[in-house]
């Protein structure tokens, strides 16, 4: 879990030095981002007694992937090294581990943190990956994809506000989901892949579109 870790903070080390290279030093709101995915993802779960609701789970646990990109980013000090961060966050699980809880409860646990302390919960972070039903090895596989996403959206004009999130009447988060069940994730170039494999949809929408 040591190396797979290291490697998620090494990518969102890479990704946020795409959106700004002095990102660390900017002193971005992350703890902002990450309360507000709470909110998503509650959304996709369900909390309405009042109503028939059915749990979305491909978005739920797409919501839980976007809540770690946010919380690996905000244990950078600019420091540390991502190894050195992994094995904090490991020190963190060991001595106070992840507990068993509905997973509402554990998504208030994470944002609480996150609002009163502006910090990011490991411990809570693991209890809500538990009660999504998702491993570590998942985790690591889901984040690996929505990594690929945000390089190739913002290779492809997200922050000028050029790029199509919609293609085809589905977010782009949906064709990843569909993407990550097709292609084979222990391959040594599944990122490449993954990214080839986005590129070839979106093509076709933009030649639509021409």
């Amino acid at each position: 879990m040591l190396q797979q870790l290291t490697t998620m903070l090494e990518m969102q080390d890479r990704m946020n030095r795409k959106v700004h290279p002095d990102w660390i030093n900017q002193q971005f709101a992350w703890y902002r981002a990450l309360w507000i995915e709470c909110g998503e993802l509650i959304e996709h779960y369900g909390y309405k007694w009042w109503k028939h609701q059915q749990p979305a789970w491909e978005h739920v646990k797409l919501e839980i992937v976007d809540i770690w990109h946010f919380g690996m980013s905000m244990r950078f000090d600019g420091t540390s090294t991502p190894a050195q961060i992994a094995a904090g966050m490991l020190e963190e699980l060991r001595l106070a581990p992840p507990q068993t809880m509905e997973l509402r409860e554990a998504v208030e646990a994470l944002a609480g943190r996150a609002l009163v302390g502006r910090e990011f919960a490991v411990g809570p972070f693991w209890s809500l990956l538990q009660a999504a039903g998702m491993t570590p090895d998942e985790l690591f596989t889901a984040y690996v994809g929505k990594n690929v996403l945000n390089f190739f959206r913002q290779d492809h004009g997200y922050k000028d506000g050029s790029y199509r999130k919609t293609w085809q009447g589905r977010e782009d988060n949906e064709h990843l989901a569909e993407l990550l069940g097709q292609l084979d994730s222990r391959s040594p170039r599944y990122a490449d892949e993954l990214y080839g494999a986005l590129a070839a949809r979106y093509a076709q929408v933009a030649a639509a579109h021409a």
